[in-house]
């Protein structure tokens, strides 16, 4: 569990936590909402981490009783709000574990904190029985939800919590922590930051994901060769794709690849590429490949990318996608 200073990114809302603290201005109820991995978690335990230390600061002393509790993760006032199915946060959840005890005076803190995870799941009868203890909360209850969606609130829910929407983290912050940090040679760091768009939490998974090593070994075979393969054998390829990893992930490293060949054809400059040791290869894509073909082709991603999303079928949608890359 980190504070605030240890936390990368996320200024804005780590300023709010900590301006709100010292003024001593809690709102009962927030919603912090971004991708899983982006810092939801770790942005809601600093918080509660530092409301229950009891040096009252807005940075976490990090050694009184209080704070060696929700380390530990021992804090009685502190409660983490699960549930038993995967796919939902029932009513029943919500009443027995926040709406019946929530009258309970804390037991040692000034605060009583619920932090509910994967929010969205909560089904509509289980917001509506939230939001009767969010309209009337007690004076000491801070009730954060978590979400990587807040659309599937209800409006009722949304106008009582102050929303906090988690931003990407500039590529620059995430390839430093993981050179720095993790010890990861520059250029692997650079395609997994890359890669992940801003989300560290991602970073980190495919810095540390064989699935991702061998989906890179495998894509970047059918790159190279992909206007010689016939297309039973690329969609052969895809098969073992598609059962071994995340076809939309797969679509992101084309895409990429492409990407870096339209900049090295635009700026001839090998320093801007992402893929750094397939310089020889991008090279010799951007030079065959005109600056249509090269839109073409980009948008065929985009389209598949669209396709699957409206369940067409795979292999059609993957077998469109290839023809164009070898029209082109």
């Amino acid at each position: 569990m980190l504070a605030f200073q240890e936390i990368l990114g996320h200024e804005t809302i780590k300023d709010h936590f900590q301006k709100a603290i010292k003024a001593h201005k809690i709102s009962h109820a927030y919603i912090l909402a971004g991708e899983a991995g982006m810092g939801r978690k770790s942005l809601a335990h600093a918080f509660a981490l530092t409301l229950l230390c009891e040096k009252g600061k807005s940075q976490p002393c990090m050694e009184c009783h209080a704070c060696k509790q929700v380390l530990s993760g021992n804090h009685p006032d502190l409660i983490h709000v699960t549930h038993e199915k995967a796919g939902s946060i029932g009513v029943d959840d919500i009443r027995e574990q926040v709406n019946d005890t929530i009258m309970i005076r804390p037991y040692s803190s000034y605060y009583k904190i619920y932090i509910v995870d994967e929010a969205e799941k909560m089904t509509i009868q289980a917001q509506n029985a939230l939001l009767k203890t969010i309209e009337e909360p007690p004076s000491y209850a801070v009730i954060l939800l978590l979400t990587t969606n807040s659309d599937g609130f209800l409006p009722t829910i949304l106008s009582r919590c102050i929303q906090l929407k988690l931003k990407p983290l500039q590529d620059s912050v995430i390839c430093g922590y993981l050179i720095n940090s993790l010890g990861i040679p520059e250029n692997e760091a650079k395609l997994y930051t890359a890669f992940a768009r801003g989300n560290l939490g991602k970073a980190m998974r495919l810095a540390d994901s064989e699935e991702f090593r061998n989906m890179y070994k495998k894509l970047l075979y059918i790159l190279r060769n992909v206007r010689t393969m016939d297309i039973s054998e690329l969609l052969a390829c895809i098969k073992k794709l598609k059962e071994e990893m995340d076809l939309y992930e797969c679509l992101d490293f084309m895409q990429m690849w492409y990407r870096d060949a339209l900049m090295f054809k635009v700026t001839n400059d090998a320093n801007l590429l992402i893929f750094k040791e397939e310089y020889s290869t991008i090279s010799e894509i951007s030079r065959q490949i005109g600056y249509d073909g090269m839109e073409n082709i980009l948008q065929s991603i985009e389209k598949a990318r669209i396709r699957l999303e409206a369940n067409v079928n795979m292999e059609l949608v993957m077998e469109l996608m290839f023809l164009v890359m070898k029209e082109n």
